[in-house]
């Protein structure tokens, strides 16, 4: 996980992983990871982490702009768990 401060400035964009109380990893997008993994975690994110709280932030990457983002986020969706597994791993 990118220890570095997750509220930056204005434009900064993230792709970020959370797991969730069943085991399962949730991807998403972001120019503020600690807000938008709070706004989870008050189950007042995503329907799919609403009913798997609590959630764990286990991934974040920067990216380059929103589009960048959209684009990889989309790519580690695609990905096995296993794979998803193995990419947190690694980080």
């Amino acid at each position: 996980m990118v220890i570095e401060s997750k509220t930056s400035a204005k434009g900064t964009w993230w792709v970020y992983l959370l797991k969730c109380r069943d085991g399962s990893l949730y991807t998403g997008v972001t120019t503020d990871v600690a807000a938008r993994v709070a706004t989870h975690s008050a189950g007042e994110g995503a329907r799919y982490t609403r009913s798997r709280l609590p959630v764990e932030l286990v991934y974040s990457e920067r990216a380059a702009d929103r589009s960048t983002a959209l684009r990889r986020e989309a790519a580690i969706k695609r990905l096995s768990a296993a794979a998803k597994r193995l990419l947190v791993a690694q980080d």
